[in-house]
């Protein structure tokens, strides 16, 4: 057998070694997906100019807020190698709730000068129970967040809808107030509110998940759980805090998409879980645990985002639209593989 020579000349047409290194280096890189939607967009220029103009890029930061608020929680879950499916549902019945409250017509506090406060309140505690009850029966009853979340999932679905029939005959809560409606739009100092509150949501989660005890236990949990329990992590507490979070951002998601719609449905986030899932794995949050910042998620909500808005922009079909998104994120959980088992090898 002869042995290799690294100083051997490379056989003709074949990628030199620098060349096959840099490229690696790249995909490996955090900032690999921001090179990407840059990418992206340049090559999609020629096909969909308008992808470039102020009036688009405007609706491309409008429609990451809410997304990116959502896919922040899920982050935290990721990194502790969990997942959670009822996102989307705790939207869901968020909107609804908050809409019984503050509605002008039946609301529980229709008129009142603490209508929208209170509303908001609710919300956030009905997403901070929801995401806490998911982490409880994780730890407690040591049972998968994929069939946790799921469940409750399909539970707080329906009981959205239930609950929407038993204060109205229609399909939705409307009647809400012009003040909470008027969020959507308003802006403080010529930026707009959503987007306050969702770069408030991103830096608060950053200074968590990169700067606090808290993110590091939860890096530790997602890395190893037992080495963390031994090293005196509270692994439990860790766990519940993660989906505890998650359900506060789907809550707070909530307060945009529907003061957006303007009434209180049950369906407001229906359609959304594979946006959300797939942003955060995109943006190079490893579903192996470990592994996650909150920059990279918003790398991979812009990228979704801009994929959406560009095949909108071409014609493309619903259908087609989802084809193209799941072999993305599928070649994102490819790419995510590929990193773990280096990383494991090195």
């Amino acid at each position: 057998m002869t042995a290799l020579n690294p100083s051997a000349p490379a056989k003709p047409g074949a990628a030199p070694p620098s060349a096959i290194r840099n490229l690696v280096r790249l995909v490996l890189s955090e900032y690999f997906v921001l090179v990407l939607c840059a990418v992206y967009a340049l090559a999609m220029g020629p096909f969909v100019p308008e992808l470039w103009s102020w009036e688009v890029a405007s609706n491309i930061l409008s429609d990451m807020m809410p997304l990116l608020i959502v896919a922040i929680g899920q982050t935290f879950v990721l990194v502790i190698a969990g997942i959670d499916l009822s996102v989307t549902a705790i939207i869901s019945m968020a909107a609804v709730v908050g809409a019984s409250v503050m509605s002008e017509t039946n609301g529980y506090l229709s008129g009142g000068p603490l209508a929208v406060p209170a509303a908001l309140a609710a919300m956030v505690a009905l997403g901070l129970a929801i995401g806490t009850l998911n982490g409880l029966a994780v730890t407690r009853l040591n049972m998968p967040p994929f069939i946790v979340t799921l469940a409750t999932r399909m539970f707080f679905a329906g009981s959205a809808v239930w609950f929407t029939t038993f204060h109205t005959s229609s399909s939705s809560i409307a009647g809400l107030p012009d003040s909470f409606t008027a969020f959507a739009d308003a802006s403080l100092l010529g930026i707009p509110q959503p987007m306050i509150l969702a770069v408030v949501v991103t830096v608060v989660a950053h200074l968590i998940l990169a700067r606090s005890r808290l993110g590091r236990w939860i890096v530790a949990v997602g890395s190893n759980s037992k080495a963390a329990t031994i090293s005196g992590v509270p692994v439990a507490r860790t766990i519940v805090a993660t989906f505890a979070i998650s359900g506060v951002c789907a809550a707070l998601a909530a307060v945009i998409y529907e003061s957006r719609m303007q009434t209180g449905s049950p369906i407001t986030g229906e359609n959304i879980l594979l946006d959300i899932i797939g942003a955060v794995v995109i943006g190079g949050t490893s579903l192996f645990g470990g592994k996650g910042k909150v920059l990279w998620t918003v790398f991979g909500v812009l990228f979704l985002v801009i994929l959406d808005t560009s095949m909108k922009l071409l014609g493309t079909s619903l259908f087609a639209i989802y084809i193209i998104k799941g072999g993305v994120i599928l070649m994102a959980a490819v790419i995510d593989t590929l990193r773990h088992r280096i990383l494991v090898t090195r």
